[in-house]
């Protein structure tokens, strides 16, 4: 079995029907397709940098002896899990795959009001972790801005129905 046949696999169970549906070559190497993903990476670089800060930040304080809530352990370890997963569906998406563009569309225009909403709840999370989560929901209101540009909703526009799939 090779990686991409095992990736296939994987992208089978995270796309559903669409797991197949690729864009047309000359959308996926655009130099508007190339320069937004190259923008989308880098935020996402930041997203890790953030989260990767936020388990410091509870590692060092629980070291010295403060109190971290388990809310605070939950939202770390959930918020790192889901930025790698955006990095997969980026770099799933950056080839051409249709269906993980679309989810990483979806969960970076979610994921910000979910984190903004938690942050307001009052005494959930000490202020350090409320910041943390600002400066979250900010940087991925800034990958949905590149995914929702009128070039990468024209490259990953729905085929029409009688036409063909770009092959796989």
């Amino acid at each position: 079995m090779t990686w991409e046949s095992l990736l296939l696999k994987i992208d089978r169970l995270a796309g559903g029907r669409q797991a197949g549906m690729r864009i047309a070559e000359a959308d996926r190497t655009h130099r508007k397709t190339w320069r937004a993903f190259t923008w989308i990476w880098s935020l996402l670089g930041v997203e890790v940098l953030l989260g990767v800060g936020a388990v410091a930040v509870a590692l060092v304080l629980a070291s010295s002896g403060a109190a971290v809530p388990i809310a605070v352990w939950v939202r770390t370890i959930v918020v790192l899990g889901m930025t790698l997963t955006l990095g997969y569906f980026a770099w799933r998406a950056s080839g051409g795959w249709r269906w993980a563009y679309q989810r990483l569309r979806l969960f970076s225009q979610i994921f910000p009001v979910v984190t903004l909403v938690m942050a307001a709840i009052p005494g959930l999370y000490p202020g350090w972790m409320v910041t943390e989560q600002i400066l979250f929901s900010l940087v991925m209101i800034g990958i949905a801005d590149f995914l929702t540009s009128d070039h990468m909703r024209h490259a990953y526009r729905p085929l029409d129905p009688g036409s063909k799939a770009p092959p796989t």
